[in-house]
């Protein structure tokens, strides 16, 4: 998966991944320093080998480098059996619970971002709304293909055959941090909105009908047609708002859009 650090969080904040060494972190922080950028872009993958194949894994992980283009010099490589792999989440999960920031709120923010406009939402958001901060958590972002998403599905995403998942995974673990990153999304939707972007959010919140019916565009109206089919009194998931109690409880030309 591909990941942002901001250079704040590689100077002072806390480690948001026990991957690096204490030496390796300090190249890093160099790099973004001595580029003047305010982020460092990384990818994180792993390549699977057993007792037959171990003679060889070296040589695809080079041919496999040979593909991408990165900064030389900043390939960084672990070894570690199947098992640690996948207990990797959990063991972070153990660090975070004993440095208190475990049980604390996560106002996360998820967006798919167009490819055509990636690199103004960069600069929008990691050099412009998040430069110099230094959030506890991760920042993911990776790129993705939409015909891999089977369009009956509810989820919207950009209208480009490439969009990249953006995910601000952050932590509030000091006193007025939640307020904090919860206006700093907010200016980050905001700037999107301003930007016409065109991005859409994952997991989102709107206040009114109108604000879901702008999220679901062309799909409102297939939204609205499941919705008095299978759920016609609007039991499920009221919480949500998308479709009130007194609405959905009329008949389904009431609340299919036009």
């Amino acid at each position: 998966e591909g990941q942002v650090q901001l250079n704040r969080t590689l100077t002072e904040g806390r480690r948001s991944s026990s991957f690096f060494s204490a030496a390796e972190l300090a190249r890093l922080t160099e790099l973004a320093l001595g580029t003047g950028s305010s982020a460092v872009y990384y990818i994180e993958g792993a390549m699977y080998y057993d007792d037959g194949s171990a003679s060889t894994v070296d040589r695809k992980l080079e041919a496999l480098l040979e593909e991408l283009s990165f900064v030389p010099g900043f390939a960084f490589v672990r070894d570690a059996s199947y098992v640690q792999f996948l207990d990797r989440v959990g063991q972070e999960e153990q660090k975070l619970r004993s440095a208190g920031a475990w049980d604390v709120p996560h106002p996360w923010l998820n967006l798919f971002v167009p490819r055509s406009r990636i690199h103004d939402f960069a600069a929008g958001v990691f050099d412009g709304v998040l430069r110099g901060t230094r959030p506890v958590g991760l920042i993911l972002m990776y790129p993705m293909n939409r015909d891999r998403w089977d369009d009956r599905m509810t989820t919207v995403t950009p209208d480009e055959d490439v969009f990249y998942a953006v995910g601000l995974l952050r932590s509030a673990v000091a006193a007025g941090d939640l307020e904090r990153l919860e206006r700093e999304n907010e200016a980050v939707l905001g700037l999107c909105d301003r930007a016409g972007i065109g991005c859409k959010q994952y997991l989102p919140h709107h206040a009114s009908q109108d604000g879901w019916r702008r999220h679901f565009g062309a799909k409102w109206d297939r939204v609205a047609a499941l919705k008095a089919t299978y759920d016609p009194r609007a039991i499920l998931s009221p919480g949500q708002g998308i479709f009130p109690a007194a609405v959905a409880s009329t008949t389904p030309a009431t609340i299919t859009a036009s």
